[in-house]
């Protein structure tokens, strides 16, 4: 990941934030949209770009864009901080690859347990039952 790239590639957007703000919420614009298009990023390989696809699929549009936004702070230069580093913290937590699992056999006093627990459990409910005579 090449992040000087990826940086120069984001597009902010400073909207009207909503909610409380008194005299200054009609005037001042300190809400941050961030927009990236991840086909068109040149930061990423075409691995890294998959990867990201596939584990971002839920917060990308359909024409793959990821858009953040950020109405934290009543600062606007101090939300396009927050929202960035959101940015950058999501697309390094997409990059990682999982290890693979290694399938490891039951030892076998767990197995010796749970059947002796069985046994256990048959001879309480035969105990229950009526005696033959």
């Amino acid at each position: 990941m090449k992040t000087d790239i990826l940086l120069s590639e984001l597009q902010f957007k400073a909207v009207r934030s909503s909610g409380a703000g008194g005299q200054n919420v009609n005037k001042v614009s300190s809400k941050v949209v961030l927009t990236f298009n991840l086909n068109t990023s040149k930061a990423f390989s075409e691995e890294e770009i998959e990867l990201l696809s596939h584990k971002l699929a839920t917060k990308l549009t359909a024409d793959a864009m990821l858009i953040l936004n950020c109405d934290e702070d009543r600062s606007q230069l101090r939300n396009k901080e927050i929202v960035t580093k959101r940015f950058l913290k999501l697309i390094q937590n997409a990059l990682i690859v999982p290890k693979k699992r290694k399938p490891t056999k039951i030892p076998r006093s767990v197995i010796e347990k749970r059947i002796k627990a069985k046994r256990n459990l048959s001879e309480i409910k035969q105990n229950r039952r009526k005696p033959d005579l």
